[in-house]
C-alpha cells in the first residue's frame, strides 16, 4: 500500500493527492473547485467507447448486503444485458470467496484492496457498496483510472468530498449513477415530464418520509462467528476514519457510527429526496435545512415482550424531521423514523394542482378553484415500480447511450448537500445556510 492512500493520511489528503495506486491506475490531480474542473468531453486514455453490442465488464466493492444484491442481479436478472463480472473485493475473506465462487472468478480478480482491480483495463464500471466514508475516495479513483460509477446513497460520507467527485466525473466524463432505486421508477420520470411547462402553477412545496419500526433496533445485523481480525482486514475497511480496535459491531453495524454514516438521515432519506427531486423537476442547491430528532427509543429499558433487546445504544438519531428551503421558494418537509413506521403521504404542491406519489401510484388532483382548468387525472405509467434491477439497468443504458443516468452526479451532489447540511444542522441544534460560491455550510 502505497503512502497516498495507508490508513492514516486524511480523507482530503487522498483526496488531493497527485500519486498513483500501487499500479499507477490513480494518476493525475483530482483537482477541487468549479473553475478548476476542466471542461468535460475529453475521455482518459483508458477509457473506452462503449457500443450497443459491445460486453460491459463490471467491478463490485463490497459484497455483503447491498453489494451482494447487486452482484447477483448482475448474474442473474440483468445476464441478458450482455454484462459480466470480472472483479470482486472485499476486505473479509468470507465474504470474498463467497462473491468469487458466484461469479467463478479467481486470483487477482477477487482482492481485498479494491485499487488492485483498477489496473484491470477491460473493468468498465466499479459498483461501490461500502460503507459511506469509503464512497467518495473508490468512487474519484475508479474515475480516475477511466471507470463508470454506481455508488450507493449516499454519494459521499461528507459535502467537500462531493464536490471532489463532480468535478472529477465532469473532467474525466465518466458517468455516476447514485443507488436511490426509486430514480427509475417511470412514474417519477412521468412527474417531471408533467411539470416541466408549468402547468400546475408555481411549485409551492413537498412532503415525504421513509419510516419503519425494528423492535429490535434499526440496522443491528447478525455479528457473524467466522469475522474476526485475523479473517477482515480492519485497517483497509477503515481507512482514514478514526482508528479503533477490531469490533465486528462496528463492522457489521457501521451506520449506527458517526465514524462510517448518518443513519435515518444518509441511509433513507436520499431514497425519498433524489426521487422526489427528480419529479418536481427541482435540480437547486438548498438554501437552509433545519433538521431535529433524537434517539427516542435508544433506552436501556431492557427487552420486549419477545425477550430481544430494545433501543440498544446508538449515536444516529431513530426519529428524524426536517424542513428544506430552496432559492426559488420551493420547499420540502421530510419525515424519518426506524421506531414507527407510519408514515406520510409523498405529495408535491402547486399553486393550481397536487402529485401524489405514494402507493406506487402518480396522480394529479386539481386544488378546488382550478378544477375547470386542470384536469384529476391518474398519470401512473403501465411499468411503474422500483427495484435494484430497473436502476442497474438504466445505468448500463446510459453507458451504452453515452447519456446521463436517471440519478446522475448532478442530483446526486444537490441530495448530498441536502444530506450533509440535515446532519450538521441536528448536530449542531440549528438551522444552517448553504454557500454556493464557496461550497460550503455556513
Amino acid at each position: 500500500m502505497d503512502d497516498s492512500t495507508k490508513p492514516g493520511l486524511s480523507r482530503r489528503d487522498f483526496l488531493k493527492t497527485t500519486a498513483g495506486t500501487t499500479a499507477g491506475a490513480v494518476a493525475g490531480s483530482i483537482l477541487v473547485g468549479r473553475a478548476a474542473a476542466a471542461e468535460p468531453g475529453i475521455l482518459p486514455a483508458s477509457a473506452k467507447i462503449l457500443g450497443a453490442n459491445d460486453r460491459i465488464h463490471f467491478a463490485v466493492v463490497g459484497t455483503k448486503g447491498m453489494g451482494g444484491g447487486h452482484l447477483n442481479n448482475l448474474l442473474n436478472q440483468l445476464a441478458t444485458d450482455n454484462v459480466e463480472v470480472a472483479g470482486v473485493c472485499d476486505v473479509w475473506t468470507r465474504a470474498r470467496e463467497q462473491a468469487a465462487a458466484a461469479a467463478k472468478l479467481a486470483g487477482d480478480a477477487a482482492v481485498s484492496d479494491y485499487r488492485r482491480l483498477l489496473d484491470n483495463k477491460d473493468i468498465d464500471a466499479v459498483v461501490i457498496a461500502t460503507p459511506d466514508h469509503w464512497h467518495a475516495t473508490m468512487a474519484v479513483a475508479a474515475m480516475e483510472a477511466g471507470k463508470h460509477v454506481y455508488v450507493e446513497k449516499p454519494m459521499t460520507r461528507y459535502l467537500d468530498e462531493a464536490f471532489t467527485l463532480y468535478d472529477v466525473a465532469r473532467r474525466t466524463n465518466r458517468l455516476v449513477q447514485v443507488g436511490s432505486q426509486g430514480c427509475s421508477d417511470p412514474k417519477y420520470l412521468r412527474s417531471r415530464e408533467l411539470v416541466k411547462d408549468g402547468r400546475y402553477g408555481k411549485l409551492l412545496w413537498a412532503q415525504g418520509s421513509y419510516c419503519r419500526n425494528n423492535p429490535t433496533g434499526e440496522w443491528n445485523y447478525e455479528l457473524h462467528p467466522e469475522a474476526t481480525a485475523q479473517t477482515i482486514d480492519w485497517a483497509q475497511w477503515l481507512g482514514d476514519a478514526p482508528k479503533r480496535p477490531f469490533s465486528a459491531e462496528r463492522y457489521f453495524r457501521w451506520r449506527k457510527y458517526w465514524d462510517y454514516g448518518t443513519g435515518v438521515i444518509g441511509d433513507l432519506w436520499p431514497h425519498r429526496l433524489h426521487p422526489l427531486m427528480l419529479g418536481m423537476n427541482l435540480l437547486e442547491f438548498p438554501r437552509q435545512v433545519s433538521c431535529v430528532g433524537g434517539n427516542l427509543c435508544n433506552t436501556d429499558a431492557g427487552p420486549n415482550e419477545a425477550g430481544e433487546p430494545y433501543g440498544e445504544p446508538r449515536e444516529v438519531a431513530d426519529v428524524t424531521l426536517a424542513t428544506i428551503e430552496f432559492g426559488s421558494g420551493a420547499m420540502i418537509f421530510l419525515a424519518g423514523s426506524t421506531t414507527n413506521e407510519r408514515g406520510i403521504e409523498d405529495v408535491v404542491r402547486y399553486q393550481k394542482a397536487n402529485l401524489t406519489l405514494g402507493g406506487g401510484r402518480l396522480n394529479v388532483i386539481p386544488e378546488r378553484p382550478f378544477v375547470d382548468e386542470i384536469e384529476a387525472s391518474d398519470e401512473t405509467p403501465p411499468d411503474a415500480g422500483e427495484s435494484h434491477a430497473k436502476h442497474m439497468r438504466n445505468f448500463i443504458m446510459a453507458m451504452r447511450d453515452s447519456v446521463q443516468p436517471s440519478c446522475n452526479v448532478e442530483l446526486g451532489l444537490r441530495v448530498q448537500a441536502i444530506v450533509s447540511m440535515a446532519e450538521a444542522s441536528y448536530r449542531k441544534g440549528r438551522s444552517v445556510g448553504f454557500d454556493e460560491k464557496k461550497r460550503s455550510i455556513v
